[in-house]
């Protein structure tokens, strides 16, 4: 279920405004919408409002009314070479950490240099 039926769910909204909500396919064709003006109105995360100077942020759900979005990196199998664990090793570091936090995202591990 996306996040904001189920926030909106928990807050005793979602029944009555299924029925006049325009959803898109996903959260950037929503930005897309109210960016452009052709929708009054759009649940997208923080880290993509904050993307669009178009978009002013209004309102933002409890954090317990749905469940956490989550981003994991990881290094597949196939990665070749030093540069793959190297580059993540970089973005869980403390340098990377503001460029992060200026989009919104909240790191929930520890950084490596910390």
């Amino acid at each position: 279920m996306p996040k904001a039926v189920a926030a909106l769910e928990k807050l005793g909204l979602w029944g009555g405004l299924q029925p006049r909500l325009a959803q898109a396919d996903n959260v950037r064709a929503a930005l897309l919408l109210v960016s452009r003006g052709e929708a009054r109105l759009g649940v997208v995360y923080e880290s993509d409002a904050r993307s669009d100077p178009g978009v002013k942020v209004v309102g933002v759900f409890p954090a317990d009314s749905h469940s956490k979005v989550v981003y994991p990196f990881a290094v597949t199998a196939e990665a070749k070479g030093e540069g793959t664990a190297k580059f993540l090793d970089f973005l869980k570091g403390a340098e990377a950490r503001p460029f992060f936090e200026a989009q919104g995202f909240t790191i929930l591990g520890p950084t490596s240099a910390q």
